[in-house]
């Protein structure tokens, strides 16, 4: 595990006297095949990768260089859960380094930069599919020249770990716990970022066997879906009636357009989108790995878009959310969140997966990775990930009338159940606290899902 930052002088003193050496030396071999040293390499890896950061908030760039450079020769995106996210985190400081000096120097000719894609994996003829559903999405897309690989990675994201899992049911059975004592059967699920719609599909399932329920009315569901792609959009919607049709369910989908940067263009169709409830429907407010985005360095941009959603009256309102400050202010603060928690996720697919795994390679590289970037080198309003802790969400949910309702001992056992048949390894684990339901690796918490209303 890598440990937590903390600046100090005397580290950034031991650390300037490495970098000042003229040829300093490997300072251990990563390869060998004792556990000590193995260990030991880890640390100095650890160790150097935080005292970079150190440097570059300091604005101490060449000493900064001097150990990415060193980082950088005994990292690898093939090697251990450390080195690959050691090799992340270099690149990713590398292009902070090169846009802070630009800033400072807007006329000097610019370094070698690394952007989001070269940060992502090269071609490596060792790395072979682990799972044969993965392998046929990926020659799907290529057969098609699909040039969108982001849904494919998602897809294999929610295969190969719960993460995607564990929200999309918890948040389900939220809503189906909330809507059961529904008058008349119509929900309406306001979903703010679909995606594929694969969270969709067991709720349906569980709504239409509700209709078998003699002293229950007929369930009908509503989905308005909300993403940037309006052929994606549609494609969702169609899978989605089809899925329905197929059930006996009566089911309608509708698209709501998101315009990037266009955040009061979203708030005012969310409010025209009150006209079109029908009377005496059940509202559910679906915001799964979604508020995150609307933290601004202001704060008010997340106070108007709650304001408008509890303006909804909605039954529910289901959240998921990672458990990291990604959204924090200082630089320093970010990144010693960002390295605990991917440290987390990189060691829990080098326990479930293998080394040689195609997909492991590529989640790491081409998902984690860009967020890694994203977190590491963008500022300002160029950074999306601005995760918070639950506690935050907690308070800013009730500084805008929100109680927490709390999730329920079936969404529990359903969670442990989808870890046991899917995901078996010793390191996963769940926690309820505070209402709400965490998922965590080892000791450290990764996601949190909860309901309101």
């Amino acid at each position: 595990m890598l440990t937590s930052f903390k600046s100090s002088s005397s580290s950034s003193e031991d650390a300037t006297a490495t970098t000042t050496t003229e040829n300093p030396p490997p300072f251990c071999q990563l390869a060998s095949s004792s556990s000590s040293a193995s260990t030991s390499a880890s640390h100095h890896l650890r160790r150097l990768l935080f005292t970079a950061a150190d440097f570059v908030s300091q604005s101490n760039f060449t000493a900064a260089q001097n150990l990415l450079s060193i980082l950088s020769l005994n990292s690898s995106p093939y090697g251990d859960s450390t080195e690959r996210l050691v090799h992340l985190f270099t690149k990713a400081l590398s292009v902070r380094i090169n846009r802070l000096q630009q800033e400072q120097d807007p006329t000097a000719e610019a370094a070698a930069t690394c952007t989001a894609n070269e940060m992502t994996m090269g071609n490596n003829s060792s790395t072979v599919f682990t799972s044969s559903v993965c392998k046929e999405q990926f020659l799907f897309r290529t057969k098609n020249n699909n040039s969108d690989f982001e849904s494919c990675y998602y897809l294999w994201l929610n295969q190969l770990t719960p993460f995607i899992r564990f929200g999309h049911l918890t948040a389900n059975q939220a809503i189906l716990d909330a809507t059961e004592t529904n008058d008349n059967g119509a929900l309406h699920i306001l979903d703010l970022d679909i995606s594929q719609g694969l969270q969709w599909p067991p709720l349906m399932q569980a709504l239409a066997e509700r209709s078998s329920n003699p002293n229950s009315p007929r369930p009908s569901l509503r989905i308005t879906g909300c993403g940037r792609d309006v052929a994606g959009l549609n494609r969702t919607g169609d899978r989605l009636t089809r899925f329905a049709n197929s059930l006996g369910l009566q089911f309608q989908f509708h698209t709501l357009v998101i315009v990037e940067e266009d955040i009061a263009g979203l708030l005012l169709q969310i409010r025209l989108l009150a006209l079109s409830f029908v009377h005496g429907e059940t509202i559910a407010v679906n915001c799964v790995h979604f508020l995150h985005k609307f933290f601004n360095d202001d704060g008010d941009m997340i106070g108007h878009f709650l304001s408008v959603i509890k303006s909804l009256n909605p039954r529910i309102v289901t959240m998921a959310e990672r458990e990291a400050n990604h959204g924090d202010h200082s630089f320093l603060n970010r990144f010693s969140e960002a390295v605990d928690h991917y440290v987390a996720i990189f060691d829990s697919l080098e326990a479930t997966l293998p080394p040689n795994s195609r997909e492991r390679l590529t989640l790491e590289q081409r998902w984690f990775g860009k967020e890694i970037f994203d977190v590491v080198a963008a500022e300002a309003r160029e950074r999306k990930q601005r995760h918070r802790r639950f506690e935050i969400w907690e308070e800013m949910m009730k500084r805008f009338g929100f109680v927490n309702v709390p999730i329920g001992s079936f969404a529990l056992s359903q969670a442990k159940l989808l870890l046991r048949l899917h995901y078996p390894s010793e390191g996963y684990n769940l926690q309820f606290l505070n209402n709400s339901l965490f998922l965590g690796w080892q000791n450290r918490l990764l996601f949190s899902v909860s309901s309101w209303k």
